[in-house]
């Protein structure tokens, strides 16, 4: 007998999508890194741009599905250095470390909503936090910048 996918252990598409829907509504309302977040990139994105948030989800639900080793793809609609393509999505966001990590307990707290299993969950998780380096790359970049300006000239 061969292991069941996690895939199929969340359920598959349909459950899938229905945390992707959840998850993402509570983010939009998460006072951190939603509608009233102190990053005016990502307090603006979840103000102005809610009409491209049914894309998102179904954006998100295809990339949970496939690392999650179901069948299918997901692709990115800005390619960057990764197959995912997670740090060109997300770099005029500024995400900073902190933020992501409150998106991962958002997440976290949506599993435990939706009563999923600790080792699911904690495959979802570890799947999130692998890229936290492409999610945050534009704010690390932002801040090495940011350094270079302020740096006083070696005379």
């Amino acid at each position: 007998m061969t292991e069941r996918t996690l895939y199929e252990r969340l359920g598959g598409a349909f459950a899938i999508a229905a945390v992707v829907d959840h998850f993402s509504d509570a983010i939009v309302k998460n006072p951190i890194v939603g509608q009233k977040s102190e990053n005016p990139a990502l307090r603006e994105w979840h103000t102005s741009n809610l009409d491209r948030l049914p894309g998102l989800k179904f954006m998100r639900t295809l990339w949970v599905c496939d690392v999650s080793g179901g069948p299918f793809q997901y692709t990115a609609t800005k390619p960057g250095s990764t197959p995912v393509g997670l740090e060109a999505a997300h770099r005029d966001l500024k995400i900073s470390p902190a933020q992501f990590d409150e998106v991962a307990a958002e997440l976290g707290r949506t599993l435990d909503a939706f009563k999923v299993p600790g080792p699911e969950k904690g495959e979802v998780l570890a799947a999130f936090a692998a890229h936290k380096g492409e999610v945050t790359a534009g704010y690390v970049a932002a801040r090495a910048t940011a350094r270079e300006i302020l740096r006083p000239a070696v005379i």
